[in-house]
């Protein structure tokens, strides 16, 4: 029977589009979601149609001017891993990174209390006592930014465990700890998310000869996420004296909900601590979307799609993640690599159904994110201009990594921005970009 054939009906048998949704129906979704966020704060309306992106003011732009001949203590809380070092600015504006040193996110093997939390932080910077006055944290979990630059957990993410946290304000608590320690009390603490720091990287290191009309942070990593400038009004925010009319937005893009989920996601996110929620980041984010591609093998295995030997291998302890996919999808006849070593045992007919299967959450996965990038480039009113487009920092392993993700998202985008809708931009990325741009939020936040 022909491979393309099986493929698509089984897809299609549990909810999975093998076409891939529309991206230009998930534009329109988005824009409403977002349109609808700057006008509600999160959790204030109920219902399937409330806002399920936060749209996090961050009283914040992008500095005219990069710091020079200063020193910040910068901290990267993310995923895994709590990374933590010293930036320090020439008289050029040059940033250097010393001191780096990474350790395990705490709250993420087992629950911690609040001030067991803020202390595993506080012990995590001791290499860092003192070495400067100001510290930039990237906190890339949901929180509201404060005026003051502080941030309120709104909940977490990327199964950390630490309800006690929710509501606190973390860079008053991470002061208090540090203090307790010996540290002089900082400063200031600004916090800020992932997407914040790579938009700010963006507009801190534009190549000679470039302009931007505007910038746009974009994740894709463990988790996923976009921030913009907004420069139209922010309804919620109206009556908030002394508000800046324009201001970098954290979208909270990876709990976007207007999405059709198929089975293998609604198996997969059954297995989560936070089952309902996060559901466009448990599609597309390194951190899920092998779960969810996993649930697809096992249920092909059960409707006997694969052979006997392959089946065998997909049972319900099979686990996949993102980098098993990669693994195949790059070299699928390796037999050093999970997938690979399993498909080597069937036929040509499991090999095609395997890499199709994989091949389509990828597929999906660049949808979304063409769709995310495009949102944001139409929200901020800008890029009409071809030689001063969008620059959107790109950052985050799946991002650079995931097997024929970034040609794709790159086609999609110019259809549905480019030659759609005449609007311009220009993905980047470089090393240490949310290590420099959260240096640059500690020191001019």
């Amino acid at each position: 029977m022909n491979e393309n054939r099986i493929l698509s009906a089984f897809l299609g048998q549990y909810g999975f589009d093998s076409e891939g949704v529309g991206v230009n129906g998930i534009i329109d979704a988005l824009l409403y979601d977002m349109e609808r966020g700057l006008r509600e704060n999160s959790g204030e309306t109920q219902g399937a149609m409330a806002s399920s992106h936060a749209m996090i003011p961050t009283w914040m732009l992008p500095p005219e001017t990069s710091p020079k001949n200063q020193s910040v203590v910068v901290i990267d809380a993310g995923g895994t891993n709590f990374r933590s070092c010293l930036v320090s600015f020439d008289g050029s504006g040059k940033s250097d990174i010393s001191l780096l040193q990474r350790s395990t996110m705490p709250a993420i093997d087992r629950e911690l209390s609040k001030s067991e939390f803020y202390g595993a932080m506080a012990e995590n910077l001791a290499h860092l006592k003192n070495k400067a006055t100001r510290v930039g944290f990237c906190f890339s979990y949901p929180m509201k930014i404060l005026p003051d630059g502080d941030g309120e957990v709104i909940y977490f993410s990327k199964e950390v465990k630490a309800p006690e946290v929710i509501g606190t304000k973390v860079g008053a608590n991470l002061a208090t700890s540090l203090a307790a320690k010996g540290w002089n009390r900082p400063e200031k603490i600004t916090l800020l998310n992932d997407t914040v720091a790579a938009l700010l990287a963006g507009a801190a290191n534009i190549a000679d000869g470039r302009r931007y009309d505007s910038f746009v942070g974009l994740i894709l990593g463990t988790g996923m996420n976009t921030a913009y400038i907004e420069s139209g009004a922010i309804p919620k925010i109206a009556g908030v004296p002394n508000a800046p009319k324009s201001q970098i937005i954290v979208c909270e893009s990876g709990n976007f909900n207007k999405v059709t989920q198929s089975a293998f996601d609604l198996a997969a996110d059954k297995k989560t601590t936070t089952p309902g929620v996060h559901i466009t980041e448990k599609m597309c984010s390194g951190g899920y979307i092998g779960q969810a591609a996993g649930e697809a093998l096992k249920q092909a295995a059960t409707d006997g799609l694969f052979s006997s030997a392959v089946a065998r291998a997909f049972g319900d302890s099979f686990a996949l993640t993102l980098k098993d996919m990669d693994q195949f999808l790059y070299g699928p006849y390796r037999t050093d690599t999970l997938l690979g070593e399993i498909a080597a045992r069937g036929t040509d007919a499991d090999y095609h159904l395997l890499y199709g299967i994989l091949d389509a959450f990828v597929e999906r996965c660049a949808r979304y994110m063409a769709a995310l990038i495009a949102a944001s480039v139409i929200k901020s009113g800008k890029g009409a201009h071809p030689a001063r487009p969008v620059c959107v920092l790109c950052e985050g392993t799946a991002f650079a990594k995931t097997h024929n993700l970034k040609p794709r998202i790159i086609g999609h985008l110019e259809a549905v921005l480019t030659k759609e809708r005449h609007l311009y931009y220009e993905l980047v990325s470089f090393d240490n970009a949310i290590t420099v741009g959260t240096a640059i939020a500690g020191l001019c936040g």
